[in-house]
């Protein structure tokens, strides 16, 4: 068990974060970020995906292609928790919100969390645009194929079929 003692369940969950870099070093934004969510008191990281690069969806334009992969996670911390550590890895490695969707150093999307569904404030679970996203949903499709959506009702493999062609998606590497 891990030794947790603040705002965390007495069972380990699984849940699915979303990695993201389209300033500086991008892979090694990546692989920081990586290590930093497993240097945190309460999670272990289970499984990582391969790497993609992505065109930018959003935001001003000409910006650099996104790195994107998603990790899962063991933690018993609860999801509100987990999402503070998150915003403090990117605090860590250099985050700056200046603009919705602008660039960034490291983006880390809290993506799913077992099968909690929360509409809060600050944190909505499942995310509530990853159905969309080729981005998101093709590295999760490599950790998690057969993981259904709790408000859809879809796998992420069904929701993947269901995006239309062309998102500009490109894998590097299997391993990082």
């Amino acid at each position: 068990m891990f030794k947790c003692r603040v705002m965390c369940y007495d069972k380990i969950v699984t849940a699915f974060l979303g990695l993201g870099s389209n300033l500086g070093d991008r892979f090694d934004a990546l692989r920081q970020a990586r290590s930093a969510l497993q240097g945190l008191t309460g999670v272990r990281v289970t499984g990582s995906s391969a790497l993609y690069e992505t065109e930018p969806i959003g935001g001003p334009q000409e910006q650099p292609c996104y790195y994107n992969a998603v990790v899962q996670i063991a933690t018993e911390l609860a999801p509100e928790l987990l999402l503070e550590r998150c915003l403090g890895v990117e605090a860590a490695l250099g985050r700056e919100r200046l603009e919705r969707w602008g660039p960034r150093t490291i983006d880390i999307d809290l993506l799913f969390y077992d099968s909690t569904i929360r509409q809060g404030r600050d944190l909505v679970l499942p995310h509530p645009r990853l159905h969309l996203r080729s981005f998101v949903l093709t590295p999760l499709h490599d950790l998690a194929a057969d993981f259904v959506h709790p408000l859809l009702g879809k796998t992420v493999r069904q929701l993947l079929r269901d995006l239309p062609p062309g998102a500009g998606l490109r894998r590097l590497a299997r391993v990082w």
